[in-house]
């Protein structure tokens, strides 16, 4: 995705903040939609290809969080949240329901631009991995993941809905199975290390992951924590080719 066809959509109800950032990110080559609250954002999403939403926390009436859980049922698109300094447990409640980052208010607008080439330039990559990918599809425990297509099949069949960053995670375990992954590692094998990037949001999208993967997720059976050193995915990965 080259990033002049990128298109951010920002939800925002200060209009002088969504001139100012929808001014700046059009002067670095990016197409930019504003939408003041939630109605506005829906409509525009089902009127228009949307990239990346750049999307406030503290708005009137229905808030950033409920936006982005209601946006997460229904849309894998990426989402930044724009939160406040003192706003730490919003942002852990954010990447639980599954926004991609976030920035912290007050905040440079070079900052955010980063935050959205990192986002994309992940997913332009991971396409691309998977385009060339020989074994597009990763089997474990019943489970099917289809890197070509980034779908999750169930044991049952059943089509799994992740979001970007939980696809990514999961696919850094599956490409590297049976042995002990660092936080950084992840960080660097899911998000290519993307900007400043909250070293806890890993234990944040696990506990997300276990949720829709572990039959029971307080006792996992396939991501074992390792004390005070990271993860180690336990299954064995079969390589399967992509029939399609």
């Amino acid at each position: 995705m080259s990033q002049a066809s990128i298109h951010v959509l920002i939800v925002d109800d200060d209009h002088r903040i969504c001139a100012m950032l929808a001014q700046f990110l059009t002067d670095h080559g990016l197409r930019v939609s504003q939408a003041r609250d939630g109605r506005q954002m829906f409509a525009i999403c089902d009127s228009a290809r949307i990239d990346l939403i750049v999307l406030d926390i503290m708005m009137p009436g229905e808030d950033g969080l409920s936006l982005c859980r209601r946006m997460r049922a229904q849309s894998p698109v990426p989402i930044i949240l724009l939160t406040a300094m003192t706003g730490e447990t919003d942002r852990i409640v954010g990447l639980e329901i599954g926004a991609d980052d976030y920035v912290v208010k007050p905040f440079n607008p070079r900052e955010l631009l980063a935050r959205i080439r990192a986002v994309t330039r992940r997913l332009a990559a991971a396409g691309v991995a998977a385009g060339r990918a020989v074994a597009a599809i990763y089997a474990f425990g019943g489970w099917q993941l289809n890197a070509n297509r980034r779908t999750l099949l169930s044991p049952t069949g059943a089509l799994t809905d992740l979001t970007s960053g939980e696809f990514d995670l999961l696919l850094a375990f599956l490409e590297h199975p049976q042995r002990m992954l660092t936080r950084d590692q992840l960080l660097d094998l899911a998000h290519g290390r993307m900007s400043q990037s909250y070293n806890r949001s890993i234990d944040v999208q696990i506990s997300r992951l276990r949720r829709k993967i572990e039959a029971d997720p307080q006792d996992p059976a396939f991501i074992k924590t390792i004390r005070n050193e990271g993860y180690f995915f336990t299954a064995p990965v079969t390589l399967l080719q992509d029939a399609a």
